[in-house]
């Protein structure tokens, strides 16, 4: 069974009809995977937040309102529904008019109304209401975060909604070269005229929309299974997620914490820190619904404390390099000693 993508009723006067909306489209375009033609691996799409560079999972994205630079009202679905309940859950009809008086471009997307549990009657009589006056609908509907003008059309046993868009969204065709009908550089003759009627004539037919479908796609389909069969495929490895580079990456940050932690003796205090910092993101968390965004350390503390722990590290190894040095002087001249003292036993024996 095909999942309602809204629920609601119609309404218009006093009549309440409940009713369910359906996608009446079906896209069926080719799927083609975009690919890095370097080693051809997958181009993947990440929700990631732009501050940690971390993906972001959907049960953790709220939609906000920037008001201002940086600060945003938060809002959440049922936010969305409460700022008005009527609208969001009614299909309200506005007037009726002629079929003929929606010129086609105000057409945008069509969907399907379905009667809901009790609504079967009253369904039924708007669709026999409209096709006994041969005209439409004109109705208001919010879809998600939007409110649409929409046509209600009866097609056979069925009410179809089909959105319109609004004067507004439309541009005017103004500044566009398109020669008029009193132009004489443009003008046909009578002849001309009664000759394209007749080919008009010739190629008239019932509107069958069955014999029509995507020519270019079978062709694009074709020429795909012409290269399969010519071996000119390449195969694609699937990247192991056990060896991403993420994970390496995220080794390198905690060995530089452990260093700096060790050279600078902060082991302590950043524990005591990141303890004062969770209480604080967990009251913004808490406060409510207007963020600002906080600001970024400027790099240039970090490539600093970079180069302090390196020159740090470099003074503490020098010590042990000495020592070392001495040591193996030591046990050489030993060594040597015992080595003279040898040959002499041997020249007195």
């Amino acid at each position: 069974m095909r999942r309602a993508l809204w629920k609601g009723a119609i309404s218009f006067g006093l009549i309440n009809i409940p009713v369910e909306l359906y996608t009446a489209e079906r896209h069926d375009e080719l799927d083609f995977t975009l690919l890095d033609q370097r080693d051809l691996s997958p181009v993947g799409y990440k929700r990631y937040n732009k501050k940690s560079g971390r993906e972001v999972p959907w049960e953790n994205i709220i939609k906000g309102y920037q008001y201002e630079e940086g600060k945003y009202v938060l809002m959440s679905d049922e936010d969305l529904r409460r700022a008005n309940v009527e609208a969001t859950q009614s299909i309200d009809i506005q007037s009726f008019v002629e079929r003929e008086q929606v010129p086609i471009l105000y057409y945008e997307q069509p969907y399907f109304l379905a009667p809901a549990k009790g609504g079967d009657k009253a369904y039924a009589l708007l669709r026999e209401t409209l096709l006994a006056s041969d005209k439409m609908a004109i109705a208001q509907i919010v879809i998600r975060t939007r409110q649409h003008l929409a046509a209600l059309i009866p097609q056979g046993d069925m009410l179809q909604l089909i959105t319109l868009r609004y004067p507004s969204e439309l541009r005017a065709p103004d500044d566009l070269p398109v020669p008029t009908r009193k132009s004489k550089k443009a003008a046909v003759t009578r002849q001309e005229v009664e000759m394209a009627r007749a080919l008009v004539e010739h190629m008239s037919a019932q509107w069958e929309p069955e014999q029509f479908h995507d020519t270019y796609r079978d062709d694009v389909l074709a020429l795909i299974q012409k290269k399969i069969k010519s071996r000119q495929t390449h195969e694609v490895a699937e990247p192991d997620e056990a060896a991403a580079p993420a994970s390496s990456g995220a080794k390198v940050v905690d060995l530089m914490a452990l260093l700096k932690s060790s050279l600078e003796g902060r082991g302590k205090s950043s524990a005591k820190a990141g303890d004062d910092k969770a209480p604080q993101e967990a009251k913004e968390k808490s406060g409510a619904k207007v963020h600002k965004l906080p600001a970024r350390k400027p790099a240039a503390n970090t490539a600093t404390k970079t180069a302090a722990t390196k020159t740090a590290a470099k003074s503490a190894a020098k010590p042990r390099t000495q020592t070392k040095t001495a040591n193996t002087s030591k046990a050489s001249r030993s060594a040597a000693t015992r080595r003279s003292g040898s040959t002499a036993r041997r020249a007195q024996a």
